[in-house]
């Protein structure tokens, strides 16, 4: 007599599965982001997730994996935000009130060769001490970390995108990521900017 032996899901069974659940799914996520576009993505990159690395398991383990997974996507949604949103901040700061939104922050670097006028010499001379510190702790980061952030967060990349083009897991990209973060706020704060937490 064979104990404890589980039907492993069938790809009906997963599909099944996955539309059982699809609008509580929905709920919980609109709920947590208070978003219908984010929320919709939240709930596809769970699914993706579970079909992906999952969908071989025993129906009977998709409930638990699923909802493990949907809250880790959300988690995950949070942490994309405040790092955008903090690195969005800082970016904003940089740039000129009355310039086109077309701005890249990056193209407007000021140095001794720069024309570019800033519309008041203390708002310039805290943009271009800002703007070096930001591009020298840039430098500074590990090759790895500094290519992570870029991609994450200049280039807008999701994690996995990231992983493909660095050629390694999406683990790897959050603890590059989550290092240069940290690196960078750490100098910021050494140097006196305080307005800005990560």
């Amino acid at each position: 007599m064979l104990i404890g032996v589980c039907k492993l899901a069938t790809r009906n069974e997963l599909s099944e599965f996955l539309a059982s659940v699809e609008r509580r799914a929905y709920k919980q996520g609109l709920y947590a982001v208070r978003d219908e576009h984010a929320a919709l993505d939240i709930v596809q990159d769970a699914m993706m997730k579970l079909a992906e690395k999952y969908g071989d398991r025993p129906v009977t383990e998709l409930p638990l994996l699923f909802q493990r997974i949907l809250q880790n996507t959300i988690r995950d949604f949070y942490r994309r935000q405040k790092v955008r949103s903090a690195w969005t901040t800082l970016m904003s700061s940089l740039k000129p009130a009355n310039d086109d939104s077309d701005y890249d922050p990056l193209e407007s670097l000021q140095d001794d060769d720069n024309n570019s006028q800033s519309p008041r010499p203390d708002a310039s001379l805290e943009q271009s001490q800002l703007i070096e510190i930001i591009e020298a702790e840039l430098y500074n980061l590990p090759a790895r970390q500094r290519e992570a952030f870029i991609l994450r967060y200049w280039e807008d990349l999701d994690t996995a995108e990231t992983a493909v083009v660095m050629g390694c897991s999406e683990g790897s990209v959050k603890t590059h990521c989550s290092r240069a973060t940290h690196t960078l706020a750490a100098a910021l704060k050494a140097k006196g900017v305080t307005n800005y937490e990560f």
